[in-house]
């Protein structure tokens, strides 16, 4: 949402004056305030008599918008010119009128015009009811007078958001992370940050970060922006607004042309993956200011899923989700949480029975990977583990992933989560496949994947025994990691807690272990360059 008012800003730039009742207007530029392609922006504004009193916002991410690859989302685009339609600020309605000629270039271009004009419908019927709501208000209020409150509410947000800002040390952090690869280009891609609080005011500078990317992971300067933001909200005090008083002491510096904020015509279309990893250097940087405060990192796979093809009569499907980057890390009072999204984000996996009834896959397997979740005082989330099996002919499958090459940080001595893994026939081929590729499935061809794992926070030694036996009774930790990594004993096939032999093991592996460093540490096993600069 943090991206909502730059879309809008391009809006209100083309048309200026030319604003009218019943206007709807559209916006997926990524070049002009949007997201990226498939998130499309609508706006309308909401008149109170002839007096403009505000705009009635939405935003939809549509399953298809067009381009070279199903579901908009392919990492190996190189111009946003493949990534599929591209709209600029444009009036979808005018005066209540709807624009045939832009919804028909619409319906012409995307695969299943039934789902994109649906939701395009829907949205459509969101900003009707916001409106009807603010009509509400300004008969309750008054026009000026709801004005009034609409900017103190603004300007209080600010004062409550300073005031937070004026709780942190005054300092500056840095912290820097890792992108497997773009997809097209075998070197890894650094984000780093430096956060800087002086006073009330904060600065998050991005100077140093990688170049933009060849591949389509570019996450673009709005949607850079909007991360900082969403991490910042998660440090804060729950009950503060969001809105654009949130974001006046807080200062995104980036420069033109890095990977964070591209230049055009850079390809965006999967730039979920890169804004959230963003995130990852940003809270890591929050880590070392606010140690005591911060989680490890969560899995950050950020696993898109996009599966295209035909039906023999020629009827197109579409499958797409976002897998999204669970689980949780391991935090300060608590475990993380299982297979679950992102702080910043706020998606849920498709329930298995939809996806079965919607396309022509059968799910094999879904729950949670073993032993996934990074070790700790507190344990990271587990990943979860999807089969799709294609029933189609033949269908094109494009997967997004990352962390397969670096881990997800643990926080305070706690170990890092476990990487992403994506294999193609797991029962007979056995193929691994890399962290983002595009490839043509066959009837009975088996996806399988598995997230990255959450990082651990504190001590994995420090654990209390009972909850690392809890664990293994229910499967998420085996026999055997709860002895290499927790040190607790554990007999009787995991039901018997020996606490003398625990007690011995653990002052072994106390004495025999070495302190485990914040920063991202490479997998040794993978076929990557050199990093010398990284922790060994």
């Amino acid at each position: 949402m943090g991206a909502m008012q730059p879309a809008l800003d391009a809006v209100r730039r083309q048309f200026g004056n030319d604003v009218q009742p019943a206007d709807i207007f559209a916006n997926n530029d990524p070049y002009d305030g949007a997201s990226h392609l498939p998130d499309i922006f609508l706006f309308k504004p909401v008149f109170e008599e002839s007096r403009l009193l505000a705009w009635t916002c939405v935003i939809a991410h549509h399953t298809d918008i067009g381009g070279r690859v199903a579901g908009g989302n392919a990492c190996d685009n190189t111009e946003i010119y493949q990534e599929g339609l591209r709209l600029p600020p444009l009036k979808l309605f005018e005066a209540g009128s709807l624009n045939t000629s832009v919804w028909r270039i619409v319906e012409r271009n995307v695969r299943v015009p039934d789902k994109v004009l649906g939701d395009l419908r829907s949205q459509v019927s969101a900003l009707a009811q916001g409106e009807k709501e603010l009509l509400r208000l300004a008969r309750e209020y008054g026009f000026d007078r709801l004005q009034e409150h609409m900017r103190g509410i603004v300007d209080h947000t600010e004062r409550l958001t300073r005031a937070e800002i004026r709780e942190l040390p005054d300092g500056s952090w840095e912290f820097q992370d890792y992108i497997d690869t773009d997809g097209l280009d075998p070197d890894p891609i650094a984000i780093r940050v430096r956060i800087t609080v002086d006073g009330d005011e904060m600065v998050v500078d991005f100077t140093g970060t990688s170049p933009q990317a060849r591949g389509s992971i570019n996450p673009n300067f709005a949607f850079t922006r909007s991360t900082v933001y969403a991490v910042f909200k998660c440090l804060t005090d729950p009950g503060i607004n969001a809105n654009a008083g949130f974001f006046r002491p807080i200062q995104v510096v980036a420069p033109e042309g890095c990977f964070v904020n591209p230049r055009h015509p850079g390809a965006v279309a999967a730039r979920g993956l890169g804004g959230f990893r963003v995130g990852h250097a940003v809270f890591g940087a929050f880590a070392k200011a606010l140690p005591h405060r911060v989680p490890a990192a969560w899995g950050g796979g950020d696993v898109g899923i996009s599966v295209g093809g035909y039906y023999p009569d020629g009827k197109p499907f579409v499958y797409l989700e976002f897998n999204n980057d669970g689980p949780r890390g391991g935090g300060p009072a608590a475990d993380g949480a299982d297979g679950v999204t992102a702080p910043i984000t706020n998606m849920a996996n498709t329930p298995v029975e939809t996806i079965e009834a919607d396309q022509p896959l059968l799910i094999r397997r879904y729950g949670f990977e073993t032993d996934s979740g990074g070790a700790g005082r507190y344990r990271g989330g587990l990943g979860m583990v999807r089969e799709f099996q294609l029933l189609a002919p033949e269908a094109t499958l494009q997967v997004r992933s990352d962390r397969t090459r670096f881990l997800p940080w643990g926080n305070q001595g706690g170990s890092p989560g476990t990487p992403t893994r994506n294999t193609l026939n797991p029962a007979t081929e056995a193929r691994a496949l890399p962290s983002k590729f595009l490839l043509r499935m066959r009837e009975g061809d088996v996806y399988h994947l598995v997230q990255a794992g959450g990082g651990g926070y504190g001590d994995p030694l420090c654990r209390d025994p009972e909850a690392v036996r809890e664990d293994v009774r229910q499967g998420k930790v085996s026999v055997e990691k709860a002895r290499s990594e927790y040190g607790v004993v554990l007999r009787s096939a995991g039901e018997d807690l020996d606490l003398e032999a625990s007690s011995e093991l653990r002052d072994r592996l106390s004495r025999s272990r070495t302190a485990l460093s914040l920063e991202p540490r490479a997998v040794e096993a993978s076929p990557v360059p050199d990093f010398s600069e990284l922790d060994p």
